[in-house]
């Protein structure tokens, strides 16, 4: 009884000064980071619960040299005193990752009319973001595995024989891994981006999330269109902002053939001018058609994105529908009949 009584008062001794020790290097990591940039605090916040445990086990692997343990017990002691210390290290190095990327980002701002570069690093930061974390998940279980003697020893066995297993395994992730690669290749190559219009499977939308295996579609209706990140790699689909976010809007109108042109293209001009959705750059009206009973216009006139040339467009067809109706209306479509006179009158 007497040795479990000072291996428990070793153990309390060590848990107490640990944290007195916390406390003095809390208060000094304060001092030291008051002036500094923004990475530093937010890391010292986060890092606050891992640290202070890393010091409880630094503490207790001390005692565990001075407690009177035995062979047996202060090898298992130690062992599981490493896996706890791992995992500190590896929730450590996942808050700065966070932090990093949080920080990163705040240079760049989506809610502007001119947002490609930072739609760029948004995108490429949240799947990088997302690729680091898995990797140091991943080197963390593989460190915490190998502190086992049995896979240290039988590694190479284990792997052979599980041949079968991780090949039937890699038939049924095949899906999840392919969604993975295509996420490394989307932000590398990006054809989509945070904020982007695009057009998928006949959905007008933007991108609203790109998860690690999936991409988040908001349609213009506030629904929202799931979309596996392999589909992007894979399928044909329309990105409206890949280059620029400037779009040209096409009206097309329908007349009769006695329509007078230019002064359609005058009416046409004055709308589009008097809009404040025009950027000034792009306007034309032309014949760009004859069908059998009307004459086919196109209008077009650009915009610096996609939703305000689309309220662009619902404006140039609004008022040239009402100027047609008071200006023009014999240029109102219409359908012409020929009719014998003389035929009519022996009926």
């Amino acid at each position: 009884m007497t040795r479990w009584t000072d291996i428990t008062l070793i153990f309390a001794t060590a848990i107490v000064l640990s944290w007195l020790g916390w406390k003095v290097i809390d208060r000094v990591a304060i001092a030291m980071v008051a002036k500094r940039n923004d990475f530093w605090r937010p890391l010292l916040a986060r890092s606050r619960g891992p640290v202070q445990l890393a010091l409880i086990i630094v503490s207790l692997t001390i005692a565990v040299r001075i407690a009177p343990l035995t062979p047996e017990e202060a090898v298992t002691v130690r062992h599981v005193l490493l896996l706890c210390f791992i995992a500190c290290v590896t929730l450590v190095a996942l808050s700065a990752l966070r932090i990093w990327v949080a920080i990163h980002l705040r240079r760049f701002r989506v809610d502007v009319e001119d947002n490609l570069l930072a739609r760029k690093h948004v995108t490429q930061s949240r799947i990088l973001q997302q690729v680091g974390t898995v990797l140091i998940i991943a080197v963390g279980v593989s460190a915490a595995l190998m502190s086992f003697d049995g896979v240290r020893q039988y590694g190479v066995s284990l792997l052979a024989s599980a041949g079968a297993a991780g090949l039937v395994a890699g038939l049924a992730l095949q899906p999840v891994l392919r969604n993975l690669f295509a996420g490394i290749q989307l932000a590398i190559t990006q054809p989509i981006r945070i904020d982007d219009a695009v057009i998928v499977e006949g959905e007008w939308g933007n991108i609203e999330e790109i998860g690690g295996t999936y991409v988040v579609v908001r349609i213009w209706d506030k629904r929202r269109l799931v979309v596996p990140l392999s589909y992007f790699m894979e399928q044909p689909f329309q990105n409206w902002t890949r280059k620029d976010a400037s779009l040209i809007g096409v009206v097309m109108l329908y007349v009769d053939y006695a329509v007078d042109i230019p002064e359609l293209r005058a009416e046409a001009d004055r709308i589009v001018r008097a809009s404040t959705l025009w950027d000034n750059d792009v306007f034309a009206l032309q014949v760009t058609d004859f069908r059998e009973t009307v004459t086919e216009v196109r209008v077009l006139a650009s915009a610096r994105n996609s939703g305000r040339a689309f309220d662009l467009r619902c404006e140039i067809r609004e008022k040239l529908l009402a100027y047609l109706q008071v200006s023009q209306p014999h240029a109102m479509p219409r359908r012409r009949e020929t009719i014998d006179l003389q035929q009519a009158k022996a009926d």
